[in-house]
């Protein structure tokens, strides 16, 4: 499945499930580690696991693993790695702390 397709499947496993304020950057000329970079926001520390894991189950139905999955324990920062897309779903505190949309989108300004 190309990056875009996978992108896509994405973006509907995170809507299914009422993700909050989805944004995909195309990161292709900032990195050659990925394409796209998919940054949402859940509720509760339930629902950022529950996104997480409606996008790995979508991924999985079209023959998609991810490489790694990282923070499911805790919840308010899953990472799921899928090489070409790589998904962020966050509280909205951790997302508004760490703030990678600016980090991404203007990478040489100073942090």
């Amino acid at each position: 499945m190309e990056a875009e397709q996978l992108k896509k499947l994405i973006i509907e496993a995170l809507d299914d499930l009422k993700a909050v304020n989805t944004v995909t950057l195309d990161v292709t000329g900032l990195t050659d580690v990925m394409d796209y970079l998919v940054i949402t926001s859940g509720t509760s520390n339930r629902h950022v696991k529950s996104l997480a894991n409606n996008v790995c189950m979508e991924a999985k139905s079209q023959g998609m693993r991810p490489i790694g999955v990282e923070g499911e324990g805790e919840g308010d920062w899953v990472l799921v790695d899928f090489g070409d897309v790589v998904v962020h779903v966050m509280l909205p505190a951790t997302r508004d702390f760490y703030d990678l949309e600016r980090l991404w989108v203007n990478p040489e300004s100073p942090a």
